[in-house]
């Protein structure tokens, strides 16, 4: 088994991974992507642009067409990105937006013409790029970026903002393998943008040692020494054979990777482009994120009146909607304490509610009914009616007034009478004489037929003296005529009745017990045929 790590060991471990946790929080990071409907090949450029600004971009970003440029906003402050490019595409043009969060500017460039990496690599005889390459973040060379001008000194900041800061006395040549130039043209106003792989080879040396000190060895077989290839140096091509001048010819400060590359001795420094590459002419530059005042435009030229009236038209504005703001939230105050001052009566009616109905609930009379009061004032509508009329009022036209437990017992007799058939007929007709006249009778209401008013009386003569008349007899006026000894009960005979001439004799109410006698017969009947069978 290895050693276990030391407490200095483990110390400086985690120091150096302080250290760089705050080195890389401290350098700019940026975010690449679009906004609206893009094409393919600018989807690629992206994509390239992406590539160059590597490590410290978001590969991989993925945009949504819902998200706007607050959402990214938003996510940019907790990541820490500093930089956005964003390119859109209209029916004319190309355009890129750089912008520095949180508070801009925004620069508005309009790309003239692009080329994308794989159109670059295949116009090379010889490409020099690798994924190594990519691990440190490329050397900004900036070229002709003193001119006069306040946008030109702000494009020169934003470019030089966007890529890490180099200490010259401190950093590492073997870090550095890529570069960016930006080349500003004052005559056509056009920015060039170019990307390129860096490469260092020892000078002072003949094309057969540079073959020699390559990593791969050169094809000797048609050589007979090696001298030979020292002294002629063939099949050599123009591209390895590159010639180098005092242009690209210093000395190193620091060893280099690739053999022959020392300290103090003169080195070629090379360069390939990678790609890709983009022509920019600034547009504008506005303040905020697009939200702002116009610094400049190229363009478009105002005089300083027309400035002053828009800043102050901008400030109207500004003003206008700080008030409307403030009214917005003071009535959103006043509709949360109407709300509240309503929940607060809505609660306490429905307390006072609750609290009537347990006291009406506690005091109230158990015995005592809501309808006695309809009955009272029935009863002295009846009354009325027998002052203003003179007679007694029909059963139908009060029928509150029967709501009254007393109120049967005011107009008929207490006890039931035993009268014979004929005093009962007698005392009918001196009554109707008495209130109707000679009739005796009225129609009743609802056109059905005759009504005697004596028939009030007639529910409680339920019994009749031996002497009386049978259940058949046909006095007008009484109700159980209908059910009278006629033929309709004939067909009984199938019940076992013999005699046929023999009539029902009822010793209660009208109808019922003739169907119960009916149903008896049913069950002799069937008795009979049981015992005839």
């Amino acid at each position: 088994m290895g050693k276990s790590k030391t407490k200095n060991q483990k110390k400086s471990r985690a120091s150096a991974n302080h250290v760089a946790e705050e080195t890389y929080g401290a350098v700019p990071h940026s975010f690449v992507f679009h906004r609206g409907q893009i094409g393919k090949n600018v989807g690629q450029l992206i994509l390239d642009v992406r590539r160059v600004m590597e490590p410290y971009t978001a590969e991989s970003l993925k945009v949504r067409k819902k998200n706007v440029l607050k959402d990214f906003v938003a996510i940019a402050g907790p990541l820490g990105v500093t930089h956005f490019m964003i390119f859109s595409k209209t029916p004319s043009s190309i355009n890129m937006r750089l912008a520095r969060l949180p508070k801009g500017p925004m620069l508005h460039f309009r790309v003239l013409k692009y080329s994308l990496v794989k159109d670059v690599v295949s116009s090379l005889k010889k490409h020099r790029m690798h994924e190594q390459q990519f691990t440190h973040h490329p050397l900004l060379i900036l070229n002709n970026f003193g001119s006069d001008g306040m946008h030109i000194k702000l494009m020169a900041t934003m470019f030089q903002n966007m890529f890490p800061s180099i200490n010259v006395h401190k950093v590492s040549l073997n870090n550095i393998k890529r570069c960016v130039l930006l080349d500003y043209n004052p005559e056509s106003q056009e920015i060039e943008f170019r990307h390129y792989s860096l490469k260092v080879v020892p000078v002072g040396m003949s094309r057969g040692v540079k073959k020699l000190m390559q990593e791969k060895f050169p094809n000797m077989s048609k050589f007979e020494d090696i001298s030979e290839l020292l002294i002629k140096g063939a099949n050599l091509s123009e591209s390895e054979a590159e010639q180098d001048g005092e242009h690209n010819i210093t000395e190193l400060p620091q060893v280099y990777s690739g053999r022959g590359n020392m300290a103090s001795q003169q080195s070629a420094v090379r360069l390939t482009e990678i790609g890709p590459r983009m022509t920019l002419q600034l547009m504008k530059i506005q303040e905020g994120m697009g939200e702002g005042n116009v610094l400049y435009h190229a363009i478009i030229s105002k005089t300083e009146e027309e400035i002053q009236e828009i800043l102050n038209r901008k400030e109207a504005q500004l003003k206008e909607k700080d008030n409307r703001r403030k009214k917005q939230a003071q009535n959103v105050a006043q509709k949360k304490e109407k709300r509240e001052e309503h929940k607060k009566k809505s609660l306490e009616g429905i307390k006072r509610k609750h609290a009537e109905a347990e006291e009406d609930s506690e005091v109230e009379d158990p015995g005592m009914q809501e309808d006695q009061a309809a009955a009272v004032e029935s009863d002295d509508e009846v009354e009325y009616y027998r002052q203003a009329v003179g007679e007694e009022p029909d059963e139908d036209m009060f029928p509150s007034a029967k709501k009254r437990p007393g109120s049967e017992k005011s107009h008929g007799p207490a006890k039931k009478r035993k009268l014979s058939s004929d005093k009962l007929g007698k005392d009918r007709d001196a009554k109707s004489q008495k209130r109707h006249g000679p009739g005796g009778q009225h129609r009743d209401k609802t056109g059905k037929g005759l009504k005697n008013p004596g028939n009030r009386e007639k529910p409680f003569v339920k019994k009749m003296k031996p002497g009386g008349k049978t259940f058949g007899s046909k006095r007008p006026g009484d109700r159980e005529n209908k059910f009278g000894g006629k033929k309709k009960f004939e067909g009984n005979k199938r019940f076992g009745m013999k005699n046929k001439d023999k009539p029902f004799k009822s010793k209660g109410h009208t109808g019922k017990p003739g169907f119960k006698k009916k149903g008896a017969g049913g069950k002799q009947g069937f008795k009979q045929r049981k015992g005839k069978g």
